[in-house]
């Protein structure tokens, strides 16, 4: 195909800016479609960004012929079921992060797509984005033998009165760890390999038993590179941290932020501009639809990639969950 044209199943926030532009923007490719259960709110989408049909029924997009492909934005409790629908009609599927809610989800969802012989895409856009691509070249160019990883995340606890799905087991997985950290963990195994040994525990549940994890720490191997991680979400301060250390340098970043990176050699701190671009996914959009058009190779987040980073969530999560009858059927 010269084009694709894509449908997406949920048009909340994360469409607005962060992803839906991008379908627009990219060069080979149109956004045509969109669904959400309320007809009134797909209607709204469809005429504030210029898209030509919505839908309140997903299979009615799903099985659109005028509909190449489909980006899956709901929240992660039904990744599963869309993006096995979406590879069933035999048609290819981009999935918001966090892939789905467990890594057996997630192996659902990649098992169908095989058997379709569907492609299979997921939203870790850190991977593709030049900031973090710039980070990457830096770690393995700058900084010597890489030796430690240590990542730290601090946020203050949600004044919502009612929580947001993010922060419901039962919809998300978990809490902001899930939602949040999974980005970093994804980058980690992107940008210096596969996580393996992880240990993890999780504690301060955020509404009583049952409820998000709000306190996480983490320690895993990168090959030789040893690493750690702590995150808080109910914290006095802010801090968003990754540290990469090697035997020549250190290098900086956030995972949130847009600040510069910070090199530091010896005495000598130097800081390199690497500004997110306007449409967060639009570079890994680009790659999806280079490789579904013929002009490129395999996008750098993948079913299989983003199944990595499910399984180092679950490893993490496993006690706190056993701990707290927290299941998924």
């Amino acid at each position: 195909m010269d084009t694709v044209r894509w449908g997406i199943i949920g048009v909340g926030d994360v469409t607005e800016a962060k992803s839906g532009p991008g379908f627009q923007r990219a060069a080979g490719s149109e956004l045509v479609a969109v669904m959400r259960r309320s007809p009134g709110m797909a209607q709204d989408y469809a005429a504030r960004h210029g898209v030509p049909r919505w839908y309140s029924d997903a299979d009615a997009l799903i099985h659109d012929p005028e509909v190449d492909a489909v980006y899956v934005a709901t929240p992660p409790d039904s990744h599963a079921d869309y993006a096995i629908r979406v590879a069933r009609a035999g048609k290819p599927v981009y999935v918001e992060k966090p892939m789905a809610r467990t890594a057996a989800e997630c192996r659902a969802m990649i098992d169908a797509s095989a058997s379709a012989h569907a492609p299979l895409f997921v939203a870790y856009y850190r991977r593709a984005m030049p900031r973090f691509v710039q980070a990457a070249e830096v770690a393995h160019a700058d900084l010597g033998e890489l030796r430690t990883v240590t990542v730290r995340l601090r946020r203050p606890a949600a004044q919502d009165a009612a929580l947001p799905w993010r922060l419901d087991p039962a919809v998300a997985g978990g809490g902001l760890f899930v939602d949040l950290a999974s980005h970093t963990l994804d980058w980690l195994d992107h940008a210096l390999g596969p996580l393996g040994d992880v240990h993890g525990v999780a504690t301060h549940p955020l509404a009583g038993p049952g409820s998000a994890e709000t306190s996480v720490a983490a320690s895993f191997r990168i090959g030789d590179i040893t690493g750690t991680g702590s995150w808080d979400f109910a914290s006095d301060g802010v801090e968003d941290l990754i540290e990469i250390g090697g035997t020549a340098g250190t290098l900086r970043l956030s995972s949130f932020g847009t600040e510069p990176l910070q090199l530091t050699r010896g005495a000598t701190t130097t800081t390199i501009e690497a500004p997110y671009p306007d449409v967060v996914q639009q570079p890994l959009i680009q790659q999806i639809v280079d490789h579904l058009t013929g002009r490129g190779s395999t996008p750098v987040s993948t079913g299989a990639t983003a199944l990595r980073t499910a399984t180092v969530v679950d490893t993490v999560l496993a006690g706190y969950r056993a701990e707290h009858g927290i299941r998924f059927v």
